[in-house]
């Protein structure tokens, strides 16, 4: 995998104080447009610096100018409303949390490029690898897979996949052209469906989770069938990322054969921060060839991990997969909505450091 790196991030980075107070008199009217965008680029310059300084190679801009891992992107694209997730989120006292997610009430249109400007201004501030990352088209559906559109706009369901594949065709394809080498894809339904629960609601709301993660397997297919040549490209699976909370908890198995065999990207990167992820059995499916990025180290807490644990865990990853297709990452961003997990930015330089650290004494990297 060109880059191979065995010390790897996810993507989100948090905001600083300075950047969400800018943010917040922006959108109250007492800044202009082009001084918060002024605060945005030093915050993006800050959490460059701050990768490159912990020895990173892969370099976001810490998705900073997004309001969400996944809201920017149908933000950006024209044709949606917010209405219910059919899910909920969790946390470690039992307490459960509704939220909103994108609902087509329109057509769905590519009005402008989604992530070209921020590759282009990452690319121009890093001599290191620019990475860039899109949520998966599974999310735009899932969160209401009985109602995900108007069916007065969309009373067939392919026109809606049609649309939305094109759409990410062409996202990617001008990502390509501009000279975008590393893609990310963020996917969080996939891993929703190895939950038992979930896939016992899903057959109570009326559906079927191998139907569903049939199709969601097939529209990455379409998506990326014609991708461009220099680009290596990674499938990021998680169970869900707000302020320190989750959606779904088990292991990959149910999922394992088909997504590592059938899913057309060169690196999964893959949540293993808790026993909710479950053992590393299911990378006996792994085909020669592809690499697999453990996400040991948790941006849920702010306990760091061990040395010796993480590269004890490693070395049980071995039996499923060699040594020179694992990396080491976390389990998530640090970010995934701009509020931010539960952590410090101190706590999450120490975790940067800490997942370099242990990648070189492994891989002498």
């Amino acid at each position: 995998m060109p880059p191979s790196f065995h010390a790897e991030h996810i993507g989100s980075l948090l905001r600083s104080d300075a950047l969400k107070k800018s943010f917040q008199q922006y959108r109250a009217g007492a800044i202009r447009a082009d001084d918060y965008e002024t605060a945005l680029a030093d915050a993006i310059r800050g959490a460059i610096r701050l990768q490159e300084e912990v020895g990173l190679q892969s370099i976001t801009d810490g998705e900073l100018g997004r309001s969400s891992w996944f809201g920017f992107f149908f933000e950006r694209t024209g044709g949606f409303r917010l209405e219910p997730s059919a899910f909920q989120f969790r946390d470690a006292e039992g307490g459960r949390y509704e939220w909103p997610t994108c609902f087509a009430c329109q057509r769905m249109q590519r009005r402008a490029p989604i992530a070209l400007d921020e590759y282009r201004r990452l690319a121009s501030l890093t001599k290191r690898t620019p990475k860039i990352t899109l949520p998966t088209p599974s999310a735009f559906h899932f969160f209401r897979f009985q109602a995900p559109a108007d069916r007065s706009v969309y009373p067939d369901e392919e026109v809606y996949w049609n649309d939305l594949v094109e759409v990410y065709r062409a996202e990617i394809a001008e990502l390509g052209a501009a000279g975008c080498r590393y893609l990310q894809l963020d996917e969080v339904p996939l891993a929703m469906l190895c939950d038992p629960l979930i896939r016992e609601q899903v057959k109570e709301l009326g559906g079927d989770p191998e139907a569903l993660a049939a199709r969601y397997v097939r529209v990455l297919q379409r998506i990326l069938a014609d991708k461009p040549a220099a680009m290596t490209l990674g499938l990021h699976l998680c169970r869900g990322n707000f302020r320190s909370r989750w959606m779904a908890s088990g292991g990959y198995e149910p999922v394992a054969e088909r997504l590592f065999n059938d899913v057309p990207v060169d690196a999964f990167f893959l949540e293993y921060d808790s026993e909710r992820a479950g053992d590393f059995s299911p990378l006996r499916h792994v085909p020669a060839g592809k690499h697999v990025v453990l996400g040991l180290v948790s941006t849920k807490s702010t306990q760091l991990e061990s040395p010796d644990a993480l590269r004890r865990r490693i070395d049980e990853a071995t039996r499923y997969v060699p040594i020179e297709r694992l990396a080491l990452s976390p389990q998530c961003g640090f970010a995934s909505v701009a509020g931010g997990n539960l952590l410090s930015e101190k706590d999450q330089a120490a975790k940067l450091r800490l997942i370099v650290e242990v990648a070189a004494s492994i891989w002498n990297s």
